[in-house]
């Protein structure tokens, strides 16, 4: 699968039937922020206008803009999840976290 990705956002994009055009939201942030088209390059051209519009108006109101993510993850599993995946991490001379972002990064 294809994302949409401008300044470091994401696009989380639906195909409303009722409207007959695509409809985006800037992913990854607590603030609302649509856009729409009814191709896929308007939708490029709006995503890229909202994201745009969103960074000047956190600028104009003197607020910083979300950023989509930190980097940081917290994740809760069993006890056996962890000692395998520890496990792992050993097995392929990496420390947890680097090979955890490695499996991840794979995912996508």
């Amino acid at each position: 699968m294809s994302t949409m990705i401008y300044k470091n956002y994401a696009a989380r994009i639906e195909y409303s039937e009722e409207d007959k055009c695509f409809i985006g939201h800037i992913a990854g942030i607590n603030d609302v922020v649509g856009f729409h088209g009814e191709s896929v390059k308007e939708l490029h051209t709006a995503f890229e206008e909202a994201v745009d519009d969103y960074l000047h108006t956190c600028k104009k109101a003197g607020k910083a803009p979300q950023k989509p993510y930190s980097g940081h993850i917290m994740l809760r599993v069993s006890p056996e999840i962890h000692a395998r995946a520890a496990m792992m991490a050993e097995a392929h001379g990496k420390s947890l976290n680097a090979w955890g972002a490695e499996v991840l990064a794979s995912a996508t």
